[in-house]
C-alpha cells in the first residue's frame, strides 16, 4: 500500500441558516414534495443571502479548519478554492480569503472543475506538498449556486444548495493521509451540463438574460448515465492505486447530487449503503462543497473515525470527475 505524502490535519464546514424547503417548491412551481423527493432524495436545501459570498462562505469554513487544526493563518503556505460561483472573475476567490483572513505569506488561486473542483484541488495541494512548494495548504469548496440556478426551471431549481467546506492539508506521518487519487474529463459533453452565457464568448447582455442563459442548464438522463459510469470506473481505480478492495473501504462518501446517482454508483463499486454517507435530503447538490461538508458531518455523528478506509468519488459539468482514498 501507498505511504501517504498528504494528510487532512483539520476540517471546517459553513452552511447558511435559511432554508429552502420542498414545500417552499410547491408555492413556486407546478412540483411536489414527493416528485422530488422521489426523483432527488432532497427534502431541503440552505440559501446563501446577499451578503453570504462565496468568499465569506469559503472564510468561515478555512478558520473553522484552522481553528481544529491548531493553526493560524500565518502558518498557511498556499490557499486554493474550488468554485464554479465566483464573486466576480477578477480576481478569485481564493485572493479575497487570503486578504480576509490575513494570510499574507500565502499564495492564492482558484480551481474550476465544478463538482469535482475539491478533489482536483487536493491533487494539486498534494503535489505543492512533495514538491515542497508549500507544507500548508488551505483546500477549499465553496459554492453559491443559488445566484446561478433558474428557479422557473423544475428540474434543476431543486437540486442546489450553497455550502462551503475546507481542510487544512499538511505532509502525513507515513501512515495516515491520502493513499490514491484519480481524475478525469470529457469536454466533448460540456453542454450536457453548462452555463451557455456570462464569460468572454457570450458577455453580458439583456438578451442572454431574458433567456435565461446565464444559468446553470442540465440534460438529466445523459447526466446521470455518464456519471454513474464515470463515477463507478473512478472508485475502482483508485481503490486499485491505494492496494484496496471495496470490503476493505469502511465508508464511501460520494458527492451529494441525488440519491439515485448515489445509490447506482455504490452499486457498481460494490459498497452496500449501510457503508456510504449521504446528506443530499439537507442540503441538496452543494457542487464542490458537498464532499468536505459530507466529511464534516459523518465525523459529528461518529460515522467517520480515525483509522478507517474512506473513498470520495464525484462528478459533474466539464464533464469531470475524480475519486480519492484516504485512511483516516
Amino acid at each position: 500500500m501507498k505511504r501517504p505524502i498528504a494528510a487532512i490535519a483539520g476540517l471546517g464546514t459553513f452552511v447558511p441558516e435559511k432554508v429552502l424547503t420542498n414545500a417552499d417548491f410547491e408555492k413556486m412551481l407546478d412540483t411536489s414534495d414527493t416528485w422530488i423527493r422521489e426523483r432527488t432524495g432532497i427534502s431541503q436545501r440552505h440559501i446563501a443571502g446577499a451578503q453570504e459570498t462565496t468568499a465569506l462562505m469559503a472564510t468561515e469554513a478555512s478558520r473553522r479548519a484552522l481553528e481544529e487544526a491548531g493553526r493560524a493563518s500565518a502558518d498557511v503556505d498556499a490557499i486554493i478554492v474550488s468554485t464554479a460561483t465566483p464573486d466576480r472573475l477578477l480576481p478569485s476567490v481564493a485572493c479575497e480569503v487570503q486578504a480576509a483572513l490575513g494570510a499574507t505569506g500565502a499564495f492564492a488561486l482558484d480551481v474550476d472543475a465544478a463538482c469535482p473542483g475539491w478533489v482536483y484541488a487536493l491533487v494539486v495541494a498534494e503535489g505543492l506538498l512533495a514538491a515542497g512548494t508549500a507544507r500548508r495548504v488551505l483546500v477549499i469548496g465553496a459554492e453559491k449556486l443559488s445566484a446561478i440556478t433558474d428557479y422557473t426551471d423544475r428540474s434543476t431549481a431543486v437540486l442546489f444548495g450553497d455550502a462551503a467546506g475546507a481542510v487544512v492539508l499538511e505532509p502525513s506521518d507515513g501512515e495516515r493521509g491520502m493513499l490514491s487519487a484519480v481524475l478525469g474529463a470529457d469536454g466533448t459533453l460540456m453542454e450536457l451540463l453548462w452555463r451557455p452565457a456570462g464569460g468572454t464568448i457570450s458577455p453580458p447582455d439583456h438578451a442572454s438574460y431574458n433567456q435565461h442563459d446565464y444559468y446553470i442548464r442540465m440534460a438529466g438522463r445523459e447526466v446521470f448515465k455518464n456519471a454513474v459510469r464515470s463515477m463507478a470506473a473512478a472508485a475502482h481505480t483508485a481503490l486499485e492505486r491505494a492496494g484496496l478492495t471495496a470490503e476493505q473501504v469502511d465508508l464511501l462518501v460520494p458527492h451529494q447530487a441525488n440519491i439515485r446517482i448515489i445509490e447506482a454508483t455504490a452499486n457498481h463499486a460494490g459498497i452496500p449503503m449501510d457503508r456510504v454517507y449521504v446528506n443530499v435530503d439537507r442540503y441538496g447538490n452543494t457542487s464542490s462543497a458537498s464532499i468536505p461538508l459530507a466529511l464534516d458531518e459523518a465525523r459529528r455523528e461518529g460515522r467517520l473515525r480515525p483509522g478507517m478506509h474512506v473513498l470520495v468519488v464525484t462528478f459533474g459539468a466539464g464533464f469531470t470527475w475524480g475519486a480519492a482514498v484516504f485512511k483516516w
